[in-house]
């Protein structure tokens, strides 16, 4: 199970900070690297003092059961969410998340910005750290500290960090190559499964094999979205080639 805590969270975490890397690079562009770090900067210091003052304090509120049953609903709808936009946007129901896009549109609101585009450039830089920042500190302590594992759920995250990081500074561009569409729709399948598994446990039901039915959640609600992929995907009209 640690194996799939750690996948889970470093794919969860890499796709966050891939958006935050989007929207820092856009930032540098305009008005330098100095901003654009401060802007980095300040906002790890304000996630870091966010998970001092309530990070742990947050796991210490519930009785494990109850605390497992809420944090598995809410995985349970964050992954179906997750889900969603996934198969909607490989179906053409939603367009994709283009970050080469995302970025060209937070570079001209930046240069729009004219003597206050260093302001600005700052305010972005701490917005998108800190937006996506938390969005990975809810992902390693729900499913780190739900499962006893916040050491795996740690490890992912770091291990994400870097990776990202390190393709980032190699390329110094967006990073578009990266599928995203694809591990939001891996991230979605395996925090749906986590979700149904942990508010199963929370309520008092007794999965087959323990964690070995996580792995059987993962395989049914993968196919559950392969067929509904399929389902939605556009029908070529008859006759055409």
């Amino acid at each position: 199970m640690h194996v799939f805590v750690v996948l889970a969270v470093f794919i969860a975490a890499s796709v966050e900070f891939v958006e935050a890397f989007t929207i820092v690079l856009a930032a540098a562009s305009v008005r330098g690297w100095r901003p654009a770090i401060y802007g980095t900067l300040a906002a790890l210091v304000a996630l870091v003092a966010l998970v001092a003052a309530f990070g742990y304090a947050i796991l210490a509120l519930f009785p494990l059961g109850a605390f497992r049953a809420l944090v598995g609903i809410i995985l349970l709808l964050f992954g179906l969410k997750w889900m969603r936009k996934a198969i909607l946007r490989a179906t053409g129901r939603k367009a994709l998340h283009d970050e080469a896009a995302i970025y060209e549109r937070e570079v001209q609101t930046l240069r729009s910005g004219g003597e206050n585009a260093e302001a600005l450039s700052f305010a972005t830089a701490f917005n998108g750290v800190l937006l996506e920042g938390i969005e990975v500190i809810f992902i390693v302590l729900t499913l780190g500290g739900n499962a006893g594992m916040l050491d795996s759920a740690i490890l992912g995250a770091a291990l994400a960090f870097v990776v990202v990081l390190a393709a980032g500074l190699l390329l110094r561009a967006p990073l578009s190559r990266v599928p995203e569409n694809t591990l939001k729709w891996i991230v979605g399948v395996m925090l749906t499964a986590f979700g149904t598994f942990w508010a199963g446990e929370g309520i008092g039901i007794h999965w087959w094999q323990q964690d070995v039915s996580i792995i059987v959640l993962i395989a049914l609600y993968a196919l559950l979205g392969y067929s509904l992929q399929r389902w939605l995907q556009p029908q070529a009209p008859q006759g055409a080639l």
